[in-house]
């Protein structure tokens, strides 16, 4: 199966920034962020194709960024103006078919790196 190993993650306060990277051990087509605080469910963040198509949840529209090196095979998404409810584990997925932006079609998954953003 596809591995994703995400980094980034750290604490910060309200309104700071932060920058999230994912390595696949391939070319995914597309590719996702997803978040989860404890005791609800695990939410998408922001989808892109292989094209660079771009795709966000209402909740981040505005203040995140996903994007793509493709030589690197790695997945980016900045993150600013970040709010308390951004806070939770945010994992890399990626599939390998069509329609990018539908995020109950991701497979795989990574370990996840914690974000937890502060009043």
């Amino acid at each position: 199966q596809e591995q994703l190993v995400e980094s980034g993650g750290g604490s910060v306060q309200a309104g700071g920034s932060l920058r999230l990277s994912c390595v696949a051990s391939g070319s995914p087509y597309c590719m996702a962020w997803f978040r989860q605080a404890p005791g609800k469910e695990r939410d998408g963040v922001a989808t892109i194709g292989r094209d660079g198509t771009t795709m966000y949840a209402e909740s981040v529209k505005g203040r995140f960024t996903i994007s793509k090196d493709n030589a690197k095979n790695t997945l980016y998404l900045q993150m600013t103006s970040l709010k308390p409810e951004d806070s939770g584990m945010h994992y890399c997925a990626a599939r390998f078919g069509g329609a990018c932006s539908i995020f109950h079609l991701y497979k795989y998954w990574g370990q996840g790196t914690q974000v937890t953003v502060s009043s």
